[in-house]
């Protein structure tokens, strides 16, 4: 499916106008079925559904590696899952959506703390924040999406995904580490977007141990990071940043 779409747009400049063809971002209703029981919506960009649909059950918890997914087929907007947990109806009530934020206080206590060794020097920081923004093809044609990075430096692996959604942005990419095999406790995310309570929650179901975003973090994300041992950086921009968790992780 297209990331993208063509339409005519009236542009004003200085009382002047014209008409002119606008490239603008695609959307689309797309529908996840898991275990024929579970079913959700989402509005999101109509690529990298797979990298979506594994992302979005690791950091849901439904599943807790790729080994438990038995069959994963896309049919243009339709996405059927069948896993093999014998817990998955336990599972699917602890689920925080991105559209559901009340009950995170609950949800957290799941969640195990990130055990990790990973440290890293804050100039590869600004670096690959800079490479985010350079590989934010569509963003840079549209202004419609939000743009997520996985790092994994042990594979030289550096993953791109983007959507109209921050959340589902960060899907694509973890589904996308799920598959490649990445070891997700010696890698991180970068982004674009707020850093609250369910992207860190859903990071710290796959055991991420850093995630830095060019904007704010809200006080529910702060506190789930120092809950679950996630170094947290925002305002990641040109020179600079904020360390607000577990700053020991960047090599200062």
């Amino acid at each position: 499916m297209k990331m993208e779409e063509i339409v005519e747009a009236i542009k004003y400049d200085n009382g002047k106008y014209n008409t002119e063809e606008e490239i603008i971002v695609s959307d689309e209703t797309i529908n996840l079925t898991i275990n024929e029981t579970l079913s959700r919506g989402f509005s999101i960009s109509p690529d990298s559904l797979k990298d979506f649909a594994i992302g979005y059950m690791l950091g849901e918890g439904l599943i807790t590696t790729t080994d438990n997914i038995e069959e994963l087929e896309v049919d243009d907007n339709e996405i059927t899952a069948k896993i093999n947990l014998e817990d998955f109806d336990i599972r699917k009530e602890l689920m925080v959506g991105s559209d559901c934020f009340g009950g995170w206080r609950t949800k957290i206590d799941y969640i195990n703390k990130v055990k990790s060794n990973f440290e890293i020097d804050p100039k590869e920081l600004l670096k690959n924040m800079g490479s985010l923004t350079d590989a934010a093809i569509t963003w840079k044609e549209t202004g419609g999406t939000h743009v997520a990075m996985i790092i994994n430096n042990e594979l030289d692996i550096q993953i791109v995904r983007e959507d109209i959604s921050r959340h589902v942005a960060v899907d694509k990419v973890i589904g996308a580490g799920a598959r490649e095999k990445i070891d997700f406790t010696d890698s991180y995310i970068l982004y674009s977007g707020r850093m609250p309570a369910d992207m860190l929650i859903k990071i710290a179901r796959v055991g991420i141990p850093l995630i830095g975003s060019n904007a704010a973090p809200t006080f529910s994300g702060y506190t789930v990071a120092k809950e679950a041992n996630i170094t947290m950086i925002g305002f990641l921009r040109g020179t600079k940043f904020n360390i607000y968790t577990y700053p020991d992780r960047i090599v200062l």
